[in-house]
């Protein structure tokens, strides 16, 4: 993907340096330092426009929340999103104290983050590469999915949203062959309508209006994750 953007994008994320981190690895290791608390860190992998992860988090203050993709544009147009959803004026204005958005190439994810420093990796509407021989390049190939095990914690876990029908049996059988754990897994998450408490992303609101499906499912990643999953599943079944 190709973006064209007005002159001075650069010099627009370089002065938001309270919300824009440019040289993520530099905190490596150091995330929690960068927001001032151990809080659970969660990371959206290719953000987009950044409506759902500033959206996040608005809803959970006491989550800290990682927006990541590659183009200046794309985190230009995530930092106004962020600012409309925590209701700040301008550009002059982005102190918002959990949430950080990350220019930053997610093929070198491992150089960004140290092991067990995210808690929660969301991949939303990735593009589905659906040429075979690019299979490589879907974010849930086993070569990218190795290094989230690396990166999450003990309470890990991926969550993945995407309209594609290839990706999703993709993905499905990419966790399975790695002998992980799924949960709730839907063919069509709105089937039943949209829940009021559930967070969208721009793609997302556009496919489900036009009655498309949106397939999601979770996977279930920490030992520690691992093990309350269980556990859940034993007394739902007593």
């Amino acid at each position: 993907m190709r973006l064209r953007g007005r002159k001075g994008i650069r010099e627009d994320i370089e002065r938001q340096s309270e919300l824009v981190v440019l040289n993520a690895r530099d905190h490596k290791g150091k995330w929690a330092e960068l927001f001032g608390n151990n809080n659970p860190i969660y990371a959206e992998l290719g953000m987009g426009k950044g409506k759902f992860i500033s959206e996040m988090s608005r809803k959970y203050p006491d989550i800290n929340f990682l927006g990541v993709d590659m183009y200046d544009e794309l985190i230009r147009k995530a930092s106004e999103k962020a600012r409309a959803a925590h209701e700040l004026a301008d550009e002059e204005e982005t102190i918002i104290p959990n949430l950080r958005l990350v220019l930053f190439n997610i093929e070198q994810i491992e150089e960004a983050f140290a092991d067990g420093e995210l808690e929660r990796i969301f991949l939303n509407f990735s593009d589905p590469w659906p040429k075979k021989k690019h299979a490589r390049r879907r974010l849930t190939h086993p070569g990218f999915v190795n290094k989230y095990k690396d990166i999450l914690n003990e309470n890990g876990e991926i969550h993945l949203k995407t309209d594609s029908q290839l990706l999703f049996e993709f993905s499905l059988n990419s966790f399975s062959d790695m002998g992980l754990r799924l949960r709730n897994i839907s063919l069509n998450l709105h089937a039943e309508g949209i829940h009021p408490d559930h967070v969208m992303t721009e793609y997302e609101t556009k496919f489900a209006g036009q009655g498309m499906n949106i397939h999601r499912c979770e996977v279930v990643i920490g030992p520690k994750a691992l093990e309350q999953h269980i556990q859940q599943l034993v007394k739902s079944n007593s």
